[in-house]
């Protein structure tokens, strides 16, 4: 999976999901907050650990995975 440095998985945290660097924050919780209208700065302002290359990189995820 090239491109995708922030993006991991291990099955000892959220079942495996994918996540942002190892931590507890699911790629899907950052869609989820887009697609409640959320911008990436009110997402680092209600997560203060994440980085805004973290919320660009999960949407990048999320379009790779809709074209395969």
């Amino acid at each position: 999976m090239l491109g995708f440095d922030r993006i991991t998985f291990n099955p000892d945290v959220m079942g495996g999901r994918a996540c942002i660097r190892g931590m507890r924050i699911t790629v899907a919780l950052i869609l989820n907050l887009v697609a409640n209208g959320m911008t990436t700065e009110e997402i680092i302002q209600a997560y203060p650990y994440l980085e805004p290359e973290d919320v660009y990189q999960a949407l990048r995820y999320a379009t790779w995975l809709a074209k395969e």
